[in-house]
C-alpha cells in the first residue's frame, strides 16, 4: 500500500503525482503549483499477470519526507 495517503505533503508532493499518472489516475494540475520534492523515496512496484494482461501497480514505500497525517489525501479531492 502507497504511504502517500497518510502523508502531509500528499497534495503537492511530485512523487505522489508521478504514482497517480501512472495508475491512469485523473488528478487536478492545480493542486501542485506548489510542488513538493521529497527526500529518498522508494517505489515498490508490483507486476500483475492476469488473463494474458499485464498489469502495474505502483506504491511509494519508503520516504524521509514522510509526516504521518492520516487521511490528508482526502482534505483536497
Amino acid at each position: 500500500m502507497c504511504i502517500c495517503v497518510n502523508c502531509k505533503h500528499v497534495n503537492n508532493c511530485v512523487t505522489y503525482q508521478l504514482i497517480r499518472k501512472q495508475h491512469n489516475d485523473r488528478y487536478n494540475s492545480h493542486l501542485y503549483k506548489n510542488s513538493f520534492v521529497p527526500n529518498k523515496t522508494l517505489i515498490n512496484i508490483n507486476i500483475i499477470y492476469i488473463n494474458q494482461s499485464i498489469y502495474y501497480d505502483w506504491d511509494l514505500i519508503e520516504c524521509l519526507s514522510f509526516i504521518e497525517t492520516p487521511g490528508q489525501w482526502i482534505l483536497h479531492q
